[in-house]
């Protein structure tokens, strides 16, 4: 997958150095285009291209790890387009937070049989509030500097759609009132064991269902983590905390019903996890699926979309069942404390990684 992020003024000798320690540099003319490529088809082959239009050089550079862009500086100022170059590796690891978060909440059930709904609720206001702010003070805020308002806009809008349109079809699925009354039966051993059976049949079957709907849940997920890797480590990081922060809760709501209708926690434990894992599936699809390049504006529209499909699930399930399970003053508080987790872990990668262009 080929990449051309924002032109950059920088220096015209350029080190690129790869994972294993590898090096090229290229450049030393005083007008030079660099285009640093992405190939997630070909993990295996990192290469610098550098125009011959504009300094008459092509290097290639041979590794299994990602490329990154770590240093420009001599005499002169050159201008070039930096795309950074690496294999699907990196933003597939960051997916898999989804995936063991989503076991943590099943993890929860194994250490805890019956955790606090007001914790899940508290959990998923910070969710709510780093997700917010991750969509509209950066994702959109970036957007809409790269392409102008109108554009950004109707990428945001489109991002709301369509995820709009997948969950009347898949609804999120959460811990239901019939399955908390269930669990209570369950504390309740003065019960009539038929009906009791029949309970644990129907939400076994739950349980399933629920693991089914977080997974095509996790799917755009995966793809939203994906792209915001693309853009940069401080995008891809910063969503993944945040929606792995989200898929605690999902956890809980998957290995629940099914440790009740089985009374096996590992059973519990192991559904949750596995519907993680959808997560990464996501990545590896829109890695290969995508076209063979994006243009920077292709790029910052799509991240608005981003934006969108986040501040929807927040808005329609995260805040509605924070609210229902924490309490509206508990659930304002953590939503705030969410922002301002979001907005500094930002900062922090930011200072962190100066030179920051994509994954």
């Amino acid at each position: 997958m080929l990449l051309e992020t924002k032109e950059h003024k920088v220096s015209n000798e350029v080190v690129a150095r790869s994972s294993a320690g590898q090096a090229a540099k290229a450049g030393t003319t005083d007008d030079v285009h660099v285009y640093f490529c992405f190939f997630s088809r070909r993990p295996s082959l990192q290469a610098l291209r550098v125009e011959e239009e504009f300094c008459g050089e092509f290097i290639e550079t041979a590794g299994n790890g990602s490329c990154s862009f770590t240093e420009a500086n001599s005499e002169g100022g050159g201008r070039f387009f930096v795309a950074m170059e690496g294999s699907v590796v990196f933003p597939l690891l960051l997916s898999m937070m989804g995936g063991v978060s989503t076991g943590l909440g099943g993890l929860l059930v194994v250490l805890q049989p019956r955790p606090s709904l007001k914790m899940l609720g508290t959990l998923q206001g910070l969710a709510a509030g780093m997700m917010l702010s991750l969509s509209f003070l950066d994702l959109m805020h970036n957007a809409t500097n790269a392409i102008g308002f109108s554009r950004a806009n109707l990428w945001f809008f489109a991002g709301v759609i369509s995820i709009a349109i997948i969950v009347t079809f898949i609804p999120e699925p959460t811990l239901s009132l019939s399955e908390k009354a269930s669990f209570k039966a369950k504390d309740d051993k003065a019960g009539d064991k038929p009906l009791l059976k029949r309970q644990r049949k129907q939400v076994w079957l739950s349980g399933i269902v629920t693991a089914l709907g977080i997974s095509l849940h996790n799917f755009p997920e995966g793809m939203a983590i994906f792209l915001g890797s693309v853009k940069g480590v401080r995008i891809g990081v910063g969503l993944a905390l945040a929606i792995g922060l989200h898929n605690i809760p999902e956890g809980v709501a998957v290995a629940l019903p099914v440790y009740f209708a089985t009374e096996s926690k590992w059973e519990g434990f192991k559904l949750a996890f596995i519907s993680g894992l959808a997560e990464p599936l996501g990545v590896i699809l829109v890695a290969y699926l995508f076209p063979s390049s994006l243009s920077p504006d292709t790029l910052e529209g799509l991240l608005g979309a981003v934006g969108g499909v986040m501040a929807f699930i927040t808005l329609r399930e995260m805040l509605p069942l924070s609210l229902e399970y924490a309490g509206r003053g508990q659930s304002v508080a953590a939503v705030f404390v969410g922002m301002a987790i979001m907005s500094v872990s930002l900062e922090l990668l930011a200072r962190n990684l100066p030179h920051e262009t994509t994954v």
